[in-house]
């Protein structure tokens, strides 16, 4: 099954340098904001370079034993910016997921145990961040993936 093939998801996700962070939560909850962030400091030189692969809704696939992520044809460069509107972006058309970041996750802890920082999507399992809810991951979202970097993405 490709990704256009799949049916999509509603989440967001960036390419921070070759790998992409895909973005979970409910309408609200950030996922937008988070993604604008970390281009922004991809551009700002706090992360590898960070473009836009989708907003608001993505289709994931699994290809070579890895999953991957490609934001809708209908949404392709555009992100909503609260109090700007939709605004278009430069984008990649797919990326490996090698994050996931949940916001308003019902099971974050202020220390999560093991079990809680592993997702499983289409059978992989991937890295995960549980956010709760009123948390603004713009305040540690570049600081974690950078210390990530050193420990398992290598991004």
């Amino acid at each position: 099954m490709t990704a256009t093939d799949s049916a999509s998801i509603h989440a967001s996700a960036v390419l921070v340098g070759h790998q992409a962070v895909l973005i979970r939560g409910p309408s609200g909850s950030g996922k937008s904001r988070l993604a604008f962030d970390l281009i922004l400091a991809g551009r700002a030189g706090q992360l590898p370079a960070a473009t836009l692969i989708g907003d608001d809704r993505v289709r994931l696939a699994e290809r070579g034993g890895r999953l991957f992520v490609q934001g809708v044809k209908e949404l392709a460069g555009k992100i909503e910016i609260r109090g700007l509107g939709i605004r278009d972006l430069d984008f990649a058309a797919e990326g490996a997921v090698a994050l996931v970041v949940d916001l308003n996750a019902t099971d974050a802890e202020r220390l999560p145990p093991p079990k809680a920082l592993k997702t499983s999507l289409s059978g992989m399992e991937l890295p995960r961040i549980p956010v709760a809810a009123g948390h603004a991951p713009s305040r540690w979202s570049w600081h974690s993936l950078r210390q990530l970097k050193v420990s398992k993405l290598n991004l």
